[in-house]
């Protein structure tokens, strides 16, 4: 009787010790690439995942890599990684880290966050419908909106000083329509491209006294840097408009742009609907809708720029 019981016992363990294997491959795992730290990002990884606790995957996985703005050998890298846990999903924020995911596997699926330009990234082929295993949401910015700002704000500046990374698809995508509303408007640019952060001073150095404002998209290089490039422009009295909120936060003078938070609420959602077991074809990129208008009242007294008579739509920061 004795043996008896102990194999009984033996046997439940045994069942115990699986179930519990069992729980442990069930937990949802979410590899989470980010180019690099700025805030834009930020608030969207903050956000995405306040939202995936909100939809009942708070106890989930989630293993959160940065590429600290290296180059794709690194990004690249990182999704390898995930791809060897085998990740359940993996979130890429920001273009070259949906790139090098998009890249790297063909199975795991893929949800991009604030990719300007998907398409011209070669992220996907449709943004209605989305092919392999690739979708997300699109940052893409009314480059007219805040040219037309410019006009309103600062009427003088009829040349522009264009500060972008050339290697980012997403900055391209923008400058080119940045362009195109300049010449169409009988104002003109300059250019000044960077490869890296520590690029941006000088950059944007090199156009001082040429310029009679700057203007850079969302791009990601260049808002890591975004505090060193607003002391140049403020120091050579020229206001920077930009392409996020968070680069005015930084000492941008003004944008009309993407709210992040919604953005990585959005993109939570698309990611819960994915692990939920929706196809990636039903899942149509989000391209964002909610722009901000704002302006840093220090940069603009910084500059001499007055503020009164502004439209009450037109939220005034204090900036970091």
């Amino acid at each position: 009787m004795k043996k008896c019981i102990i194999a009984v016992v033996c046997i439940l363990c045994v069942f115990g010790l699986a179930g519990c294997s069992g729980t442990e491959e069930a937990q949802v795992r979410i590899g989470i690439l980010q180019m690099m730290e700025h805030p834009s990002l930020d608030t969207i990884r903050v956000s995405f995942l306040e939202e995936m606790e909100r939809l009942g995957f708070g106890d989930a996985d989630f293993d959160h890599r940065n590429g600290q703005g290296a180059d794709m050998t690194l990004l690249t890298s990182i999704t390898q990684a995930f791809v060897g846990r085998n990740v359940d999903l993996i979130l890429a924020i920001a273009t070259p880290a949906g790139q090098a995911a998009a890249a790297t596997t063909r199975d795991i699926p893929v949800v991009f966050a604030a990719s300007t330009d998907p398409l011209a990234a070669g992220l996907v082929t449709s943004l209605e419908r989305p092919e392999a295993n690739v979708t997300g949401t699109s940052d893409v910015i009314c480059v007219e909106s805040i040219f037309a700002l410019a006009r309103k704000l600062t009427p003088n500046a009829t040349t522009f000083g264009l500060v972008y990374n050339l290697g980012e698809a997403n900055s391209v995508a923008a400058i080119n329509r940045a362009k195109a509303y300049l010449t169409a408007n009988g104002m003109h640019y300059l250019e000044a491209t960077v490869t890296n952060s520590g690029e941006v001073q000088q950059a944007a150095l090199s156009l001082v006294g040429y310029v009679d404002a700057f203007f850079t998209p969302t791009d990601n290089t260049v808002a890591s840097a975004m505090p060193i490039y607003a002391r140049v422009a403020i120091d050579a009295g020229v206001p920077i408009y930009t392409g996020a909120d968070s680069m005015v936060m930084d000492g941008g003078f003004a944008t009309v742009g993407i709210d992040y938070a919604i953005l990585g609420v959005e993109t939570a959602r698309l990611a819960a609907k994915v692990l939920e077991g929706v196809p990636i074809s039903e899942l149509p990129v989000v391209v964002m809708q909610d722009f901000r208008t704002v302006v840093n009242r220090a940069t603009a007294e910084a500059l001499g720029i007055s503020l009164d008579g502004l439209d009450p739509s037109i939220e005034i920061v204090e900036g970091r």
